[in-house]
């Protein structure tokens, strides 16, 4: 019997950040094979723009500021700028409070919400990069039409985006899946057959569900109870609830609990219409519901119109979904985004550090190498606290624990801390608090065997179970030193990183990764999901029955680093308040790229070699992707146009593409300027500034410190352009970005290097893309030049 892909593919996007979807993914309970249902899609906009240097900007008539000027200030001017092109009433904006100034780079990263009417535009986004005065670079989506009436309104025609929809779903019948052996496995490389019909009644019912569901609706329209069973209807993955919700629309409706939810302070332009409806069939948490604008294409598709909408945030036990319904009957999901991708000084705690038998950092997996003992490498700058210590305010876990006096730190002798809670979920369920975790006692020391035996594959899940203690130490071990990696390269409190306590350093709280081993929910996968800066992620990993005995997910490295990396991606990409500019299509894949580069730099070694994702976990020498990275193009031939071939529509197939240029970029960065063995900065002084040492290049006086090394700098300047690139960006505006984030660091003398690389593979200044559809569709064309200054004269 053969088995499909694992991700359920919803026309639009085969969004939904899941590692590794070409596995089959099953139940550990019944060995059944499973399919976690995701929706992402979304509508176009033809107007986005993305500028990437001073330059362009000054040309459209922007002017540089007086540098002591304060950046808002500088960004409302601007705002105000731009804003003036357009007379109609009702249009203003809001200036997001998750807006910072990146203390290492000196840039002020302003994100920028549209208003019409008092309501956000939620797909109404601006990001303004602005330094010395000057505004850098810009993305803007905001709505440019004229303004409708305010109140409920009229609805918008619909036919545009369904004919879009519909053309999805016809060019899904195009695709070709990989072929798949007698285990599960794929077999790539191999000669690739057209869809199975059982892929394509899974699609053709998602295209179904999503876009042709039944309609409901209440006598009043402002009702916001009929928009969300409609969501629910379609979002639910039990087919036995959703025709019950079609048949008892009214039973279900009288059961919803809603409850206004009062703000106490509030723009003078915004106007909040938020409630929270409890009893929802399928969320695991009372939904938040919000009346919003979204905006969908006109007649013509070369401009949008403004959709009245209920936002809805979603919980339930798979996805987390932030979803746009149309406000008025019959309802249409317009958009929807998946978030699972598949103060004063306080005295520190006394600190014991721990030791932990793990694969250290550096050894992706048990076949390149062994475990060792490790003392607690908690960075200090990162971690202030170590990995084992919380604030009691902030400990879920503190109403079931007596404090002592009136001690602020609680200090664990688990896999319980500031920045992770590592636990095992078998019955894969979202509680986390009172699930198994190893208790090292007073002594920290995290040393547990792990010697699996071979067993039946009935058997296996039960003889994985016997080595839970080395799984979680191990899961807790990796993700902390992510953590405290993320950090130092800019991804802090204030950028939105994950932690329950900020030690008074900005951005929002209460939002430390939840880490789930052997999660209960699949096989062969893992996930990470991210809502917005202060709720928490939650990163689901699972056993891998590829082999006996089975093989987990947990102890390799790069599985875990990657879904770590949606987090980070997706934080900083549009700012730390927003979760939806990553989403699907060429946005989605790169969230699923930066993962596998980030992943592959990090267990990479000075004398180059070529590297798999997920080989040791999937059983398969060349791992889960379609190829292996690698700079030579007879191993990958990536390039941009790659994206055009039969395959390569989903999130994941977009992303071996990106990583793959970021690959091939970072190595042209090492040429020039050498490896660094270590990826972490050097430990700051008693003063709190850093030490140059190998790592940095002495820096002038009020400049940002600049990595010496091409594999450190490659990972400062994939992060920084993340925080300079706009809400659902394209592969060439994050190519600028990075490009910009090159100039903004080291003035720009990477300019040449950086385009060469870009160029190598495709992605040079005259590759374009015509006809690009939200899911990534779209005809491309490689590019191979570069600007002037980076042109040899041959001749010469």
């Amino acid at each position: 019997m053969r088995h499909f892909l694992s991700t359920a593919i919803l026309v639009g996007s085969l969004a939904g950040h899941v590692y590794g979807h070409r596995q089959p993914v099953s139940s550990p309970h019944d060995q059944a094979p499973v399919r976690r249902k995701t929706l992402g899609f979304g509508p176009r906009h033809p107007h986005a723009v993305y500028h990437s240097t001073p330059y362009t900007i000054q040309t459209n008539g922007f002017t540089p500021q007086d540098p002591y000027m304060e950046p808002i200030s500088i960004a409302r001017v601007f705002i105000d700028d731009v804003l003036s092109t357009s007379s109609a009433e009702g249009l203003s904006y809001k200036i997001r409070d998750d807006s910072y100034t990146d203390k290492s780079t000196g840039v002020t990263h302003v994100y920028v919400r549209q208003l019409v009417n008092g309501l956000e535009v939620a797909d109404g986004d601006m990001n303004i990069n602005i330094k010395d005065g000057m505004v850098i670079s810009y993305g803007n989506s905001f709505f440019k039409g004229v303004a409708p009436a305010a109140g409920f309104g009229h609805p918008v025609n619909f036919s545009k985006l369904q004919d879009v929809r519909v053309e999805a779903c016809k060019d899904a019948h195009s695709l070709t899946a990989p072929t798949w052996n007698q285990d599960g496995q794929t077999v790539l490389g191999s000669a690739q057959e057209p869809i199975p019909a059982e892929f394509l009644k899974t699609l053709d019912n998602n295209c179904r569900t999503a876009f042709s569901a039944p309609e409901f609706s209440t006598d009043d329209p402002a009702d916001v109870r009929s928009a969300l069973l409609q969501f629910m209807h379609t979002a639910t993955p039990n087919a036995k609830l959703a025709a019950d919700i079609e048949n008892k629309f009214e039973e279900y409706a009288e059961k919803l609990v809603v409850a206004p939810v009062h703000h106490l302070t509030s723009n003078d332009n915004e106007m909040h219409v938020e409630f929270s409806i409890d009893s929802v069939p399928d969320a695991v948490n009372p939904v938040k519901a919000r009346l919003a604008y979204i905006q969908v294409p006109n007649a013509a598709g070369d401009a949008t119109e403004l959709q009245l909408v209920w936002k809805f945030e979603v919980e339930m036990e798979d996805n987390w979904y932030d979803a746009a319904v149309t406000a008025h009957a019959p309802h249409k999901i317009v958009s929807v985004v998946d978030w699972a991708a598949d103060s004063a000084p306080i005295p520190a705690p006394e600190n014991v550090p721990a030791t932990y038998n793990v694969f250290a950092w550096g050894v992706n997996d048990p076949s390149v190498g062994e475990r060792s003992l490790e003392k607690e490498p908690y960075d200090t700058l990162a971690s202030p606290a170590g990995w084992h210590a919380i604030p009691y305010a902030h400990d879920p876990q503190s109403t079931n624990i007596r404090r002592k006096g009136g001690d602020f730190w609680r200090n664990t002798t688990t896999t319980w801390g500031n920045n992770v809670f590592a636990q095992e979920n078998w019955e894969g369920a979202n509680n986390f608090v009172s699930n198994y975790r190893p208790d090292a006692g007073k002594s920290k020391v995290f040393d547990y065997p792990y010697d699996p035996k071979l067993t039946d594959k009935a058997d296996g899940l039960e003889e994985a179970k016997k080595y839970i203690n080395t799984t979680v130490a191990q899961l807790f071990y990796t993700t902390n030193r992510v953590h405290d990696l993320f950090y130092r390269y800019g991804f802090n409190e204030e950028a939105g990183n994950f932690q329950q306590y900020n030690f008074g350093r900005g951005g929002r709280e209460n939002d430390g990764v939840i880490a789930n081993a052997h999660d209960g929910s699949g096989y062969n996968n893992a996930n990470f999901m991210t809502p917005p800066d202060g709720q928490n992620g939650r990163m689901r990993m699972y056993l891998w029955n590829t082999a006996l005995p089975f093989r987990d997910g947990d102890l390799e490295a790069g599985i875990v680093i990657h879904e770590l990396s949606h987090g980070l991606s997706i934080r900083l990409t549009g700012g730390p308040l927003n979760s939806n500019c990553l989403g699907w299509g060429e946005s989605g894949g790169m969230g699923e790229g930066w993962g596998d580069f980030i992943a592959t730099t990090i267990r990479s070694n000075k004398e180059y070699s070529d590297y798999a994702m997920g080989a040791w976990a999937a059983n398969r020498e060349d791992g889960i992707r379609n190829y292996i990275y690698s700079t030579n193009t007879t191993v990958n031939p990536s390039v941009y146009k790659t994206l055009d071939k039969p395959g390569y529509w989903g999130v994941h197939a977009i992303g071996e593409v990106w990583a793959e240029i970021l690959w091939v970029v970072s190595q042209r960065l090492i040429e020039k300027h050498g490896y660094s063995e270590s990826l972490f900065p050097p430990t700051p002084r008693e003063d709190g500034t850093i030490p140059p040492g190998d790592f940095y290049r002495t820096a002038a006086a009020g400049k940002p410190l600049v990595p010496k090394h091409g594999n450190s700098l490659s990972i400062q300047l994939v992060l920084n352009g993340m925080k300079l690139q706009p809400c659902r960006p394209n592969f060439f505006q994050a190519r600028d970005a990075i490009i910009s984030a090159d100039n903004v660091l080291t003035g720009g003398e990477n300019f040449c290097i950086l385009w060469n690389a870009f160029a190598e593979r495709g992605l040079g200044s005259d590759a374009k893309i015509e006809g690009q559809t939200p899911w990534g569709g779209g005809i491309r064309t490689n590019g191979y030049a570069v600007p002037a200054a980076c042109q040899v004269d041959d001749s010469a």
